[in-house]
């Protein structure tokens, strides 16, 4: 069993006098001293450091009141999730599933150990309760691992903490702040103790390194720098989605969909031939995380619709109905992409993109000027997007329609990311991406729809085959064929509209 909480928490160089005097430092009315404890932390990373690069610390430490296991996870400036277990020999299951997409296949072991001796500091409001605790840490590190010939493998320091209390003020930091800056206390240049410990007992060529890339120059330079951003997205998202957090299945699912698109959009870039494999699997991957999501979309949709009927026309146990019905789907859709990102086919395709990103294979375009480059692929996409909607608006309404306006709406996607990712260096593509998004938006809408009508009908079969009224199904049925064909009606001059804002690159 685990347990989560969002830290918020500054550290500072402890200076010879130690913690000055925060009385009246913002609403913190007085100081509570709550004696000292003595810590003992042991951290755990692969041997290359793929947890300490990418900003994680997994730990397994004892003493003090949350003995057990600990993830930290970055979740913003100066916060972290920590994820806890209880105390154990080896590391929990469920924390070992968060960090499965940065291991993968390598083994964690332990890496540094730090004694810390705690003395901490409650600072309480006026009303006695708690603002933030401000902790004086004297810590000694041990560099557990034997990979380097560098004989430091000690080091030892005194840091200040101050962590903010669950539901305080943020600004209480701020404020604590100026009264330790004024009694010559500065911030820490290390992130963590782990940071900081990495740094003093490691020689420089074996530290994690997060170093900038440096700034794309030409067209394969930025196409390789949003490919970087949306790998490092979707790595990012991944404990994310696991935790079942909010939006992050969406959120993880466009920047897979990003990935493949830009692979398929800018060819003249990266071979195809190389590329192709990988955006297959990253299909296949968009696949898994879309099922949840356009079940909960779904869900969304029908549930708004079924609260703006009146009363008397809801005959029968609708609401029941379909809330059965989405439970069912989204906890099949749940169980199933767990299932895919605990198999080898992710990590496999996740090793993959990796390859694509750090040894690309460029085509003799990638050394173009941007300008000239991305410019090319965005009109070409834009291009596409037109014909696309002028031959589905040719169609008449019906099931013909409905496919080539979704087959439209991919369109609108693949000309919107391949905008995005050339807009560093091109200042039209701003406005085409803007244009592509609305459009995917009204489209969108159409194609939940057709979704939501799809489902009515096999609620209201289901209902059938149960004996209850199907009547209500029916009224939500013809009102998304009216709001269907508003969208219709409405897309000739929204498309016109947008084309008129729009300006090509040249």
């Amino acid at each position: 069993m685990v347990a989560a909480r969002r830290e918020i928490e500054r550290k500072y160089e402890a200076g010879a006098p130690g913690l000055p005097d925060l009385t009246g430092a913002g609403p913190v009315a007085s100081v509570a001293d709550r004696g000292t404890s003595a810590l003992d932390a042991v951290y755990y990373d692969t041997a290359d450091l793929r947890l300490s690069a990418a900003g994680l610390t997994l730990r397994r430490r004892t003493g003090g009141s949350d003995a057990g296991w600990h993830l930290k996870l970055p979740a913003g400036p100066g916060a972290r999730d920590e994820i806890q277990a209880p105390l154990g020999d080896t590391v929990p299951a469920d924390l070992a599933a968060l960090v499965r997409c940065r291991v993968r296949d390598r083994a964690v072991r332990p890496l540094v150990r730090l004694r810390t001796e705690r003395a901490v500091r409650h600072l309480l409001a006026a009303d006695g309760t708690l603002l933030a605790e401000a902790s004086v840490d004297t810590v000694q590190a041990e560099r557990l691992a034997d990979d380097t010939a560098d004989e430091t493998r000690t080091a030892r320091w005194t840091e200040i903490e101050v962590e903010l209390t669950d539901g305080a003020d943020p600004a209480v930091l701020d404020q604590v702040e100026h009264r330790l800056e004024a009694a010559g206390v500065r911030r820490s240049t290390a992130a963590s103790k782990l940071e900081r410990a990495l740094a003093e007992t490691l020689p420089p060529e074996a530290r994690p390194g997060r170093a900038a890339p440096e700034p794309p120059v030409t067209a394969g330079d930025h196409v390789l720098a949003h490919l970087r951003a949306q790998r490092d997205t979707l790595l990012a998202l991944d404990p994310a989605v696991r935790r079942d957090l909010p939006d992050a299945v969406h959120r993880m699912r466009v920047a897979t969909r990003r990935l493949r698109s830009v692979l398929r959009s800018y060819a003249t870039v990266l071979d195809r031939a190389a590329t192709r494999p990988v955006g297959a699997e990253l299909k296949w991957l968009a696949g898994e995380l879309g099922r949840g999501r356009d079940a909960e979309v779904l869900t969304e949709r029908l549930t708004a619709a079924l609260d703006g009927l009146p009363e008397d026309l809801v005959t029968g146990p609708v609401g029941e109905r379909l809330r059965t019905w989405s439970a069912e789907r989204a906890g099949a859709a749940r169980r199933e992409l767990l299932a895919a990102l605990d198999g080898t086919r992710y990590l496999a395709l996740l090793d993959a993109l990796d390859a694509v990103v750090d040894r690309p294979p460029l085509r003799p375009a990638a050394a173009g000027r941007p300008a000239r480059v991305l410019a090319r692929v965005v009109r070409k996409e834009w291009r596409k997007l037109a014909t696309a909607l002028g031959d589905a608006l040719a169609l008449p309404p019906g099931p013909g329609r409905d496919v080539a306006l979704h087959e439209a709406r991919k369109q609108a996607k693949r000309a919107r990311y391949a905008a995005e990712a050339a807009a560093p260096a091109l200042d039209e593509a701003a406005g085409v991406a803007s244009a592509a998004k609305g459009l995917q938006t009204l489209l969108g809408d159409h194609q939940d729809g057709v979704m939501a009508r799809q489902a009515l009908r096999e609620l209201a079969a289901a209902a059938e085959r149960a004996g209850e009224s199907t009547f209500a199904y029916g009224l939500l049925y013809g009102r998304e064929e009216q709001r269907a064909a508003e969208v219709e009606t409405r897309l000739p001059a929204a498309w016109k509209e947008l084309r008129k804002r729009t300006e090509l690159p040249g």
